[in-house]
Protein backbone atom coordinates (compact mmCIF):
# COMPACT_ATOMS: atom_id res chain seq x y z
CA UNK A 1 0.00 0.00 0.00
CA UNK A 2 1.18 3.53 -0.53
CA UNK A 3 0.95 6.64 1.85
CA UNK A 4 -1.87 8.28 2.50
CA UNK A 5 -1.99 11.30 4.19
CA UNK A 6 -3.52 11.14 7.28
CA UNK A 7 -5.41 14.81 7.13
CA UNK A 8 -7.11 13.50 4.18
CA UNK A 9 -7.69 9.25 5.17
CA UNK A 10 -8.62 10.43 8.65
CA UNK A 11 -9.57 13.68 9.67
CA UNK A 12 -10.65 16.96 7.18
CA UNK A 13 -14.48 16.36 5.41
CA UNK A 14 -14.94 15.44 1.89
CA UNK A 15 -15.64 18.50 1.42
CA UNK A 16 -12.67 20.30 2.05
CA UNK A 17 -10.45 17.14 0.12
CA UNK A 18 -12.86 18.21 -3.17
CA UNK A 19 -11.47 22.07 -3.17
CA UNK A 20 -7.81 20.49 -2.61
CA UNK A 21 -8.33 17.90 -5.28
CA UNK A 22 -6.85 16.99 -8.94
CA UNK A 23 -10.22 17.51 -10.05
CA UNK A 24 -10.58 20.83 -8.81
CA UNK A 25 -7.38 21.96 -9.52
CA UNK A 26 -7.63 21.13 -13.37
CA UNK A 27 -11.05 21.67 -14.12
CA UNK A 28 -10.33 25.19 -12.91
CA UNK A 29 -7.13 25.88 -14.83
CA UNK A 30 -9.22 24.54 -18.27
CA UNK A 31 -12.44 27.15 -17.08
CA UNK A 32 -9.32 30.08 -16.43
CA UNK A 33 -8.58 29.16 -20.03
CA UNK A 34 -11.83 28.97 -21.63
CA UNK A 35 -12.34 32.33 -19.90
CA UNK A 36 -9.49 33.58 -21.37
CA UNK A 37 -9.85 32.74 -24.81
CA UNK A 38 -13.42 34.70 -24.45
CA UNK A 39 -11.97 37.76 -23.48
CA UNK A 40 -9.87 37.41 -25.85
CA UNK A 41 -12.21 36.72 -28.60
CA UNK A 42 -14.89 39.47 -27.21
CA UNK A 43 -11.87 42.30 -27.77
CA UNK A 44 -11.22 41.15 -31.38
CA UNK A 45 -8.72 38.36 -31.38
CA UNK A 46 -9.30 35.49 -33.62
CA UNK A 47 -10.92 32.72 -31.77
CA UNK A 48 -13.70 31.07 -33.05
CA UNK A 49 -16.62 29.81 -31.50
CA UNK A 50 -16.09 26.55 -32.72
CA UNK A 51 -12.57 26.24 -30.67
CA UNK A 52 -14.48 27.91 -27.68
CA UNK A 53 -17.08 25.10 -28.03
CA UNK A 54 -14.44 22.32 -28.28
CA UNK A 55 -12.58 23.33 -24.99
CA UNK A 56 -15.75 23.40 -23.02
CA UNK A 57 -16.79 20.04 -24.50
CA UNK A 58 -13.54 18.73 -22.88
CA UNK A 59 -13.78 20.45 -19.73
CA UNK A 60 -14.22 17.62 -17.52
CA UNK A 61 -11.90 15.14 -19.80
CA UNK A 62 -8.16 13.97 -17.93
CA UNK A 63 -6.27 10.95 -18.81
CA UNK A 64 -3.84 11.47 -16.11
CA UNK A 65 -1.67 9.08 -17.03
CA UNK A 66 -1.44 10.79 -20.13
CA UNK A 67 -0.35 14.23 -18.26
CA UNK A 68 2.37 12.38 -16.28
CA UNK A 69 3.91 11.24 -19.36
CA UNK A 70 3.82 14.65 -20.79
CA UNK A 71 5.65 15.88 -17.27
CA UNK A 72 8.13 13.14 -17.45
CA UNK A 73 8.94 14.81 -20.69
CA UNK A 74 8.67 18.40 -20.36
CA UNK A 75 9.81 18.72 -16.75
CA UNK A 76 6.50 21.17 -16.65
CA UNK A 77 3.51 20.99 -14.89
CA UNK A 78 1.44 23.42 -17.05
CA UNK A 79 2.81 22.54 -19.98
CA UNK A 80 2.04 18.98 -19.80
CA UNK A 81 -1.33 20.03 -18.96
CA UNK A 82 -1.99 22.28 -22.19
CA UNK A 83 -0.32 19.76 -24.16
CA UNK A 84 -3.08 17.15 -23.39
CA UNK A 85 -5.89 19.55 -23.37
CA UNK A 86 -4.53 20.50 -27.17
CA UNK A 87 -4.81 16.81 -27.74
CA UNK A 88 -8.15 17.20 -26.63
CA UNK A 89 -8.88 20.12 -28.05
CA UNK A 90 -7.23 19.91 -31.67
CA UNK A 91 -9.32 22.84 -32.88
CA UNK A 92 -8.46 24.93 -30.24
CA UNK A 93 -4.48 24.25 -29.65
CA UNK A 94 -3.04 27.18 -31.18
CA UNK A 95 -5.13 29.50 -28.88
CA UNK A 96 -5.16 27.66 -25.12
CA UNK A 97 -2.91 29.72 -22.45
CA UNK A 98 -2.58 32.58 -25.37
CA UNK A 99 -0.75 35.46 -24.41
CA UNK A 100 -0.22 33.89 -20.58
CA UNK A 101 2.27 32.60 -18.07
CA UNK A 102 1.98 29.41 -15.70
CA UNK A 103 0.51 31.84 -12.89
CA UNK A 104 -2.55 32.66 -14.70
CA UNK A 105 -3.44 29.26 -14.25
CA UNK A 106 -1.57 28.67 -10.84
CA UNK A 107 -2.34 31.46 -9.16
CA UNK A 108 -5.84 32.32 -9.93
CA UNK A 109 -6.75 28.75 -9.10
CA UNK A 110 -5.04 28.77 -5.98
CA UNK A 111 -7.01 31.95 -4.93
CA UNK A 112 -10.10 30.41 -6.45
CA UNK A 113 -9.20 26.84 -4.28
CA UNK A 114 -7.92 29.51 -0.65
CA UNK A 115 -11.43 31.60 -0.86
CA UNK A 116 -13.57 28.51 -1.45
CA UNK A 117 -11.96 26.86 1.59
CA UNK A 118 -12.48 29.69 3.42
CA UNK A 119 -15.86 29.62 2.96
CA UNK A 120 -16.54 26.14 3.84
CA UNK A 121 -13.64 27.06 7.09
CA UNK A 122 -16.16 30.20 8.19
CA UNK A 123 -19.72 28.16 7.89
CA UNK A 124 -17.64 25.25 9.65
CA UNK A 125 -16.75 27.57 12.71
CA UNK A 126 -20.13 29.56 12.75
CA UNK A 127 -21.76 25.91 13.31
CA UNK A 128 -19.21 25.75 16.26
CA UNK A 129 -19.95 28.80 17.59
CA UNK A 130 -23.78 28.31 17.45
CA UNK A 131 -23.54 24.86 19.24
CA UNK A 132 -21.16 26.28 21.51
CA UNK A 133 -23.48 29.31 21.94
CA UNK A 134 -26.45 27.47 22.64
CA UNK A 135 -24.63 25.80 25.64
CA UNK A 136 -23.49 29.18 27.41
CA UNK A 137 -27.00 29.85 27.35
CA UNK A 138 -27.94 26.49 28.87
CA UNK A 139 -25.40 26.81 31.60
CA UNK A 140 -24.88 30.65 32.18
CA UNK A 141 -26.50 30.36 35.74
CA UNK A 142 -24.12 27.21 37.23
CA UNK A 143 -21.87 28.46 39.64
CA UNK A 144 -18.53 27.08 39.18
CA UNK A 145 -15.27 27.30 40.64
CA UNK A 146 -13.25 29.77 39.00
CA UNK A 147 -8.96 28.94 38.28
CA UNK A 148 -6.70 31.18 37.98
CA UNK A 149 -2.74 30.02 37.41
CA UNK A 150 -5.33 26.16 37.71
CA UNK A 151 -5.66 27.31 41.43
CA UNK A 152 -9.18 27.81 42.88
CA UNK A 153 -10.36 31.35 42.69
CA UNK A 154 -14.01 33.41 42.85
CA UNK A 155 -16.18 31.15 41.25
CA UNK A 156 -17.85 31.95 37.71
CA UNK A 157 -20.84 30.28 35.55
CA UNK A 158 -20.13 27.41 32.98
CA UNK A 159 -21.82 29.33 30.85
CA UNK A 160 -19.78 32.11 31.25
CA UNK A 161 -16.29 30.10 31.09
CA UNK A 162 -17.78 28.80 27.71
CA UNK A 163 -18.30 32.58 26.57
CA UNK A 164 -14.28 33.33 27.27
CA UNK A 165 -14.18 30.29 24.41
CA UNK A 166 -16.90 31.69 22.34
CA UNK A 167 -15.14 35.60 22.22
CA UNK A 168 -11.75 33.91 21.17
CA UNK A 169 -14.02 32.52 18.30
CA UNK A 170 -16.01 35.77 17.27
CA UNK A 171 -12.46 36.78 16.67
CA UNK A 172 -11.51 34.40 14.68
CA UNK A 173 -15.10 34.13 12.60
CA UNK A 174 -14.02 38.14 12.18
CA UNK A 175 -10.65 37.42 11.03
CA UNK A 176 -11.74 34.63 8.63
CA UNK A 177 -14.27 36.95 7.20
CA UNK A 178 -11.91 39.76 6.30
CA UNK A 179 -9.62 37.73 4.56
CA UNK A 180 -12.20 36.16 2.90
CA UNK A 181 -13.85 39.54 1.88
CA UNK A 182 -9.94 41.03 0.92
CA UNK A 183 -8.93 38.48 -1.10
CA UNK A 184 -8.27 40.07 -4.71
CA UNK A 185 -7.94 37.94 -8.11
CA UNK A 186 -3.96 38.08 -9.51
CA UNK A 187 -6.18 38.01 -13.06
CA UNK A 188 -4.53 38.67 -16.34
CA UNK A 189 -0.83 39.98 -15.90
CA UNK A 190 1.82 37.85 -17.33
CA UNK A 191 4.85 37.01 -17.16
CA UNK A 192 6.21 39.62 -14.49
CA UNK A 193 3.10 40.78 -13.75
CA UNK A 194 3.60 43.91 -16.61
CA UNK A 195 0.59 42.45 -19.05
CA UNK A 196 3.62 43.26 -21.76
CA UNK A 197 2.29 39.49 -23.54
CA UNK A 198 -1.11 41.08 -23.56
CA UNK A 199 0.02 44.61 -24.92
CA UNK A 200 1.62 42.75 -27.93
CA UNK A 201 -1.88 40.95 -28.81
CA UNK A 202 -4.23 44.11 -28.58
CA UNK A 203 -1.29 45.91 -30.82
CA UNK A 204 -0.64 48.67 -27.82
CA UNK A 205 -4.44 49.11 -26.79
CA UNK A 206 -4.26 49.54 -23.33
CA UNK A 207 -7.70 49.76 -22.72
CA UNK A 208 -8.15 46.61 -23.91
CA UNK A 209 -5.90 44.76 -21.66
CA UNK A 210 -7.44 46.41 -18.83
CA UNK A 211 -10.75 45.31 -20.34
CA UNK A 212 -9.70 41.28 -20.69
CA UNK A 213 -7.85 41.94 -16.99
CA UNK A 214 -11.52 42.79 -15.10
CA UNK A 215 -13.64 40.42 -17.79
CA UNK A 216 -11.70 37.08 -16.38
CA UNK A 217 -11.55 38.48 -13.11
CA UNK A 218 -15.38 38.75 -13.04
CA UNK A 219 -16.20 35.79 -15.17
CA UNK A 220 -13.81 33.74 -12.30
CA UNK A 221 -16.23 35.35 -9.90
CA UNK A 222 -13.67 38.38 -8.16
CA UNK A 223 -15.03 41.82 -8.29
CA UNK A 224 -11.65 43.03 -6.90
CA UNK A 225 -8.38 42.28 -8.59
CA UNK A 226 -4.89 43.23 -8.28
CA UNK A 227 -3.00 46.51 -9.80
CA UNK A 228 0.26 45.53 -8.57
CA UNK A 229 2.07 42.09 -8.52
CA UNK A 230 4.86 40.26 -9.68
CA UNK A 231 4.71 36.88 -11.68
CA UNK A 232 2.91 36.20 -8.60
CA UNK A 233 0.61 37.39 -6.55
CA UNK A 234 2.04 39.06 -2.99
CA UNK A 235 2.64 35.44 -1.06
CA UNK A 236 1.74 37.69 1.67
CA UNK A 237 -1.67 37.14 0.70
CA UNK A 238 -1.08 33.79 1.86
CA UNK A 239 0.73 35.07 5.05
CA UNK A 240 -2.39 36.61 6.04
CA UNK A 241 -4.82 33.64 4.95
CA UNK A 242 -2.74 31.16 7.34
CA UNK A 243 -2.59 33.66 10.23
CA UNK A 244 -6.15 33.77 10.76
CA UNK A 245 -6.45 30.02 10.24
CA UNK A 246 -3.59 29.80 12.93
CA UNK A 247 -5.37 32.02 15.04
CA UNK A 248 -8.23 29.53 14.89
CA UNK A 249 -6.17 26.89 15.82
CA UNK A 250 -5.07 28.35 18.92
CA UNK A 251 -8.15 29.43 20.31
CA UNK A 252 -9.13 25.63 19.51
CA UNK A 253 -6.42 24.79 21.30
CA UNK A 254 -7.20 26.48 24.27
CA UNK A 255 -10.58 25.66 24.89
CA UNK A 256 -9.59 21.63 24.35
CA UNK A 257 -7.13 22.15 26.53
CA UNK A 258 -9.89 23.93 29.47
CA UNK A 259 -11.81 20.50 28.60
CA UNK A 260 -9.24 18.34 29.13
CA UNK A 261 -8.22 19.71 32.08
CA UNK A 262 -12.18 20.13 33.31
CA UNK A 263 -12.97 15.91 32.20
CA UNK A 264 -9.80 15.77 34.44
CA UNK A 265 -11.69 16.87 37.65
CA UNK A 266 -14.93 15.36 36.18
CA UNK A 267 -17.16 18.69 36.48
CA UNK A 268 -17.63 18.56 32.01
CA UNK A 269 -16.93 15.44 30.13
CA UNK A 270 -16.91 15.58 26.07
CA UNK A 271 -19.42 13.17 24.35
CA UNK A 272 -18.34 9.30 25.49
CA UNK A 273 -20.19 6.60 22.82
CA UNK A 274 -21.97 3.54 24.14
CA UNK A 275 -19.07 1.13 22.73
CA UNK A 276 -16.53 3.72 22.86
CA UNK A 277 -12.79 2.32 24.33
CA UNK A 278 -10.64 4.69 26.76
CA UNK A 279 -8.10 2.84 27.32
CA UNK A 280 -7.18 -0.86 25.85
CA UNK A 281 -6.12 -1.79 29.52
CA UNK A 282 -7.83 0.55 32.01
CA UNK A 283 -11.10 -0.35 30.94
CA UNK A 284 -12.50 2.38 33.15
CA UNK A 285 -10.82 5.43 31.23
CA UNK A 286 -13.21 7.69 29.64
CA UNK A 287 -10.16 9.66 27.88
CA UNK A 288 -11.09 13.17 26.23
CA UNK A 289 -10.37 11.68 22.80
CA UNK A 290 -11.60 14.00 20.50
CA UNK A 291 -10.09 17.61 22.48
CA UNK A 292 -7.02 15.99 22.40
CA UNK A 293 -7.10 15.01 18.57
CA UNK A 294 -8.13 18.93 18.17
CA UNK A 295 -5.06 19.98 20.33
CA UNK A 296 -2.82 17.80 18.11
CA UNK A 297 -4.12 18.96 14.87
CA UNK A 298 -4.57 22.69 15.98
CA UNK A 299 -0.78 22.79 17.24
CA UNK A 300 0.10 21.07 13.81
CA UNK A 301 -2.00 24.20 12.37
CA UNK A 302 -0.78 27.22 14.12
CA UNK A 303 2.84 25.99 13.15
CA UNK A 304 2.18 26.49 9.54
CA UNK A 305 1.95 29.60 9.56
CA UNK A 306 5.51 30.86 9.97
CA UNK A 307 5.65 28.62 7.34
CA UNK A 308 3.81 30.76 5.36
CA UNK A 309 6.02 33.70 6.80
CA UNK A 310 9.11 32.30 5.47
CA UNK A 311 8.06 31.46 1.72
CA UNK A 312 6.99 35.08 1.68
CA UNK A 313 10.09 36.73 2.92
CA UNK A 314 12.16 34.34 0.30
CA UNK A 315 10.33 35.45 -2.64
CA UNK A 316 13.22 36.97 -5.08
CA UNK A 317 12.40 40.09 -7.30
CA UNK A 318 9.15 39.07 -9.16
CA UNK A 319 9.28 35.81 -8.01
CA UNK A 320 11.47 32.58 -7.43
CA UNK A 321 10.11 29.16 -7.47
CA UNK A 322 11.11 27.57 -3.77
CA UNK A 323 7.47 28.27 -3.05
CA UNK A 324 5.81 26.03 -5.14
CA UNK A 325 6.50 22.51 -3.76
CA UNK A 326 5.86 24.15 0.08
CA UNK A 327 2.62 25.93 -0.91
CA UNK A 328 1.11 22.62 -2.45
CA UNK A 329 1.86 21.46 1.61
CA UNK A 330 1.47 24.18 3.39
CA UNK A 331 -2.04 25.73 1.75
CA UNK A 332 -3.92 22.50 1.60
CA UNK A 333 -2.65 21.57 4.79
CA UNK A 334 -3.80 24.46 6.83
CA UNK A 335 -7.08 24.25 5.69
CA UNK A 336 -7.72 20.74 5.70
CA UNK A 337 -6.56 20.68 9.64
CA UNK A 338 -8.77 23.86 10.46
CA UNK A 339 -11.70 21.58 8.79
CA UNK A 340 -10.83 18.83 10.85
CA UNK A 341 -10.77 20.56 14.37
CA UNK A 342 -13.34 22.74 13.65
CA UNK A 343 -16.11 19.31 13.33
CA UNK A 344 -14.46 17.54 15.88
CA UNK A 345 -15.10 20.42 18.20
CA UNK A 346 -18.56 20.84 16.70
CA UNK A 347 -19.13 17.32 17.96
CA UNK A 348 -17.91 17.75 20.94
CA UNK A 349 -19.78 21.29 21.72
CA UNK A 350 -23.06 19.21 20.30
CA UNK A 351 -23.16 17.18 23.37
CA UNK A 352 -21.13 18.36 26.30
CA UNK A 353 -22.22 16.34 29.72
CA UNK A 354 -21.91 18.31 32.72
CA UNK A 355 -21.92 16.75 36.75
CA UNK A 356 -23.20 19.80 38.61
CA UNK A 357 -23.19 17.22 41.75
CA UNK A 358 -19.18 17.57 41.07
CA UNK A 359 -18.68 20.92 40.69
CA UNK A 360 -21.44 21.56 43.88
CA UNK A 361 -18.76 19.34 45.50
CA UNK A 362 -16.07 21.08 44.50
CA UNK A 363 -17.72 24.55 45.29
CA UNK A 364 -18.42 23.40 48.75
CA UNK A 365 -14.59 22.62 49.55
CA UNK A 366 -13.15 25.50 48.68
CA UNK A 367 -16.22 28.32 49.53
CA UNK A 368 -15.82 28.68 52.79
CA UNK A 369 -12.73 30.06 52.23
CA UNK A 370 -13.67 32.76 49.48
CA UNK A 371 -16.62 33.48 52.14
CA UNK A 372 -15.08 34.58 54.84
CA UNK A 373 -14.77 38.53 53.66
CA UNK A 374 -18.62 38.41 53.39
CA UNK A 375 -18.32 37.02 57.24
CA UNK A 376 -16.04 39.15 58.54
CA UNK A 377 -18.56 41.89 57.02
CA UNK A 378 -21.63 40.54 58.42
CA UNK A 379 -20.22 40.50 62.07
CA UNK A 380 -18.83 44.04 61.59
CA UNK A 381 -22.45 44.77 60.67
CA UNK A 382 -23.74 43.25 63.90
CA UNK A 383 -21.52 44.96 66.07
CA UNK A 384 -18.36 43.20 65.78
CA UNK A 385 -14.61 44.64 65.40
CA UNK A 386 -13.15 44.16 62.25
CA UNK A 387 -9.52 43.26 63.50
CA UNK A 388 -11.47 40.95 66.32
CA UNK A 389 -13.02 38.95 63.81
CA UNK A 390 -10.64 38.90 61.35
CA UNK A 391 -7.82 37.20 63.72
CA UNK A 392 -10.66 34.68 64.56
CA UNK A 393 -11.34 33.88 61.17
CA UNK A 394 -7.72 33.31 60.51
CA UNK A 395 -7.33 31.05 63.12
CA UNK A 396 -10.12 29.24 62.25
CA UNK A 397 -9.21 29.22 58.53
CA UNK A 398 -6.04 28.03 59.22
CA UNK A 399 -6.92 25.30 61.55
CA UNK A 400 -9.42 23.80 58.58
CA UNK A 401 -6.50 23.88 55.73
CA UNK A 402 -4.50 21.59 58.33
CA UNK A 403 -7.59 19.47 57.82
CA UNK A 404 -7.91 19.63 54.03
CA UNK A 405 -3.71 19.54 53.51
CA UNK A 406 -2.37 17.15 56.01
CA UNK A 407 -5.21 14.81 56.85
CA UNK A 408 -7.23 14.50 53.86
CA UNK A 409 -10.25 15.78 55.44
CA UNK A 410 -13.15 18.05 54.23
CA UNK A 411 -13.28 21.74 54.72
CA UNK A 412 -14.59 22.36 57.97
CA UNK A 413 -14.40 25.61 57.91
CA UNK A 414 -17.72 26.67 58.33
CA UNK A 415 -18.37 24.10 61.13
CA UNK A 416 -16.16 25.34 63.53
CA UNK A 417 -17.93 28.59 62.88
CA UNK A 418 -21.17 27.38 63.88
CA UNK A 419 -19.59 25.90 66.59
CA UNK A 420 -17.97 29.29 67.95
CA UNK A 421 -20.31 31.32 70.14
CA UNK A 422 -18.54 34.55 68.73
CA UNK A 423 -19.94 34.20 65.80
CA UNK A 424 -23.83 33.57 67.19
CA UNK A 425 -25.18 36.98 65.76
CA UNK A 426 -24.65 35.31 62.40
CA UNK A 427 -25.06 31.62 62.91
CA UNK A 428 -28.44 32.38 61.10
CA UNK A 429 -27.12 34.18 58.01
CA UNK A 430 -24.12 31.01 57.25
CA UNK A 431 -26.32 29.73 54.55
CA UNK A 432 -27.33 32.80 52.83
CA UNK A 433 -24.12 34.12 52.87
CA UNK A 434 -22.32 30.70 51.48
CA UNK A 435 -25.18 30.71 48.50
CA UNK A 436 -22.89 29.85 45.47
CA UNK A 437 -24.84 32.14 43.31
CA UNK A 438 -23.73 35.07 45.26
CA UNK A 439 -20.45 34.80 44.58
CA UNK A 440 -20.52 34.80 40.50
CA UNK A 441 -21.38 38.18 40.15
CA UNK A 442 -22.63 39.51 36.96
CA UNK A 443 -21.79 36.45 35.16
CA UNK A 444 -24.96 35.48 33.97
CA UNK A 445 -25.66 38.58 33.33
CA UNK A 446 -22.75 39.13 31.33
CA UNK A 447 -23.84 35.64 29.29
CA UNK A 448 -26.71 36.91 28.52
CA UNK A 449 -25.45 40.17 27.06
CA UNK A 450 -22.58 38.73 25.02
CA UNK A 451 -24.71 36.04 23.08
CA UNK A 452 -27.90 38.73 23.12
CA UNK A 453 -25.43 42.05 21.64
CA UNK A 454 -22.31 39.82 20.03
CA UNK A 455 -22.68 36.29 19.58
CA UNK A 456 -26.63 36.21 18.25
CA UNK A 457 -25.90 38.66 16.06
CA UNK A 458 -22.48 38.11 15.04
CA UNK A 459 -23.85 34.47 13.39
CA UNK A 460 -26.84 36.12 11.40
CA UNK A 461 -24.95 37.17 8.28
CA UNK A 462 -24.44 33.04 8.07
CA UNK A 463 -27.57 32.10 9.37
CA UNK A 464 -28.35 30.20 6.28
CA UNK A 465 -25.51 28.57 6.16
CA UNK A 466 -26.13 27.06 10.00
CA UNK A 467 -27.80 23.55 10.42
CA UNK A 468 -29.30 22.02 13.09
CA UNK A 469 -27.53 21.17 16.24
CA UNK A 470 -26.25 17.36 15.58
CA UNK A 471 -23.32 15.66 16.53
CA UNK A 472 -20.85 14.73 13.38
CA UNK A 473 -19.50 11.44 13.20
CA UNK A 474 -15.63 12.85 13.80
Amino acid sequence: MSFEHPLASRYASQEMQAIFSPQFKFTTWRRLWIALAKGEQALGLEISDEQIAEMEGQIEQFDFPAIATYEKQLRHDVMAHIHHYGDLCPKARPIIHLGATSCYVGDNTDLIQIRAALDLTITSLANLIAALADFAEAQQDLPTLGFTHYQPAQLTTVGKRACLWLADLMVDLRQLTRARDELRFRGVKGTTGTQASFLALFDGDHDKVEALDAAVSETMGFQDRLIICGQTYSRKTDFDVLNALASLGASIHKMATDLRLLANLKEIEEPFAKDQIGSSAMAYKRNPMRSERACSLARFLMNLAANAGQTHATQWMERSLDDSANRRLSLSEAFLSADAICSIMHNVCSGLVVYPAVIARRITSELPFMATENIIMAMVKAGGDRQTVHEAIRVHSLAAARVVKEEGGDNDLLQRIEEDAYFAPIHGQLEALLEPSSFVGRAPEQVRAFLASEVRPGLRPFASRLTAAKALSV
